[in-house]
């Protein structure tokens, strides 16, 4: 590759630092290749994130609890005020995202500078492992060293360019991938935690707030999902997964309660045809319960920013 579309990068060891826009996978020098790897994928994700103002991580130590879709649905809700917004679906081994923006299938295509294009659907920005899979029913069956590869492709080869929030949709638990993300990505402004009512949920949901504390990560709050469902016959309040197991655990941990969304099948129907709820019912009660919780997420990055604002411009702070 030309050296014309390398970047200077400021080194004490410049000689052995790659400056290279692209991850390693994607270099056609990686076979043999002899600079240090794990500094250059460090520093490639640094220079993209440094373009964003908010890192979001959207968790849950169970699966099914419906992450993916609310992860969609708070970034539409974010993008519809007006910001520019990106969805990085990590989920290695079950990648939904696309099937949920009507983008299953496509392909992402590298820029002329070497960088991987995000996927552009609904005004944002979309990056996936089913985006880079021949076939997208195959199953990953991959160490934790190659999986670091792979994460570090989406959150460094792809050209997220200048968004205001990165949502990052991890899989479940608090594994591998979980922890390579947040060390890579370093600053992580703030994590929506998923639950659904039920206990064995809840139990799940007191891992993800523990987790998160342990990794000193900033708790924007609990989001209770599937809570409650209204009849379409009979109009009555059915409380599927019972109700109110949210908003008690994230009394009992501490933590800022961001709300319920019901369990509307119309949400599931959307999420199939590929077309975002709160973007195609946007005025509509389950809608709404997305709306507020993205208003929590933007109001919590907004005071967020506006200390580390004072703290850039304290007196007290060393030069």
């Amino acid at each position: 590759m030309s050296t014309e579309l390398k970047m200077f990068q400021p080194s004490t060891t410049q000689g052995d630092a790659c400056t290279y826009m692209w991850a390693c996978a994607i270099c056609e020098e990686n076979e043999t290749c002899q600079k240090d790897k794990e500094g250059h994928s460090r520093w490639l994700v640094a220079k993209r994130m440094e373009r964003i103002d908010y890192k979001i991580l959207v968790m849950s130590n169970k699966g099914g609890v419906g992450k993916s879709t609310v992860s969609t649905n708070l970034a539409v809700s974010l993008a519809l005020k007006g910001y520019e917004v990106g969805i990085c679906d990590m989920d290695i081994h079950g990648p939904n995202i696309p099937k949920m923006v009507g983008a299953e299938g496509q392909r992402l295509k590298i820029s002329t500078g070497g960088g991987i294009i995000p996927h552009q659907a609904y005004n944002m920005k979309i990056a996936s492992m089913s985006f880079l899979l021949q076939n997208s029913d195959d199953p990953i069956i991959w160490r934790d060293a190659y999986k670091f590869e792979f994460i570090n492709q989406l959150l460094g080869g792809v050209e997220w360019q200048d968004l205001n929030f990165l949502i990052v949709d991890l899989p479940p638990g608090t594994g591998n991938e979980s922890v390579t993300t947040i060390d890579l990505i370093g600053e992580v402004t703030g994590c929506v935690i998923i639950s659904t009512p039920q206990e064995v949920a809840l139990l799940d949901a007191r891992k993800s707030v523990t987790f998160a504390r342990d990794s000193e990560l900033p708790i924007i709050g609990i989001v209770e999902n599937m809570s409650g469902l209204d009849c379409p016959h009979c109009h009555q309040h059915i409380e599927v997964f019972r109700l109110g197991g949210g908003e008690a655990s994230a009394h009992d941990m501490g933590v800022p309660f961001l709300g319920r969304i019901p369990l509307d099948p119309e949400v599931v129907r959307q999420s199939d045809y590929g077309e975002p709820y709160a973007l195609f019912h946007s005025d509509l009660p389950t809608a709404d319960a997305y709306h507020d919780i993205a208003n929590k997420v933007d109001d919590f990055c907004k005071k967020k920013g506006s200390l580390v604002q004072i703290a850039t411009k304290s007196p007290f702070k060393k030069k």
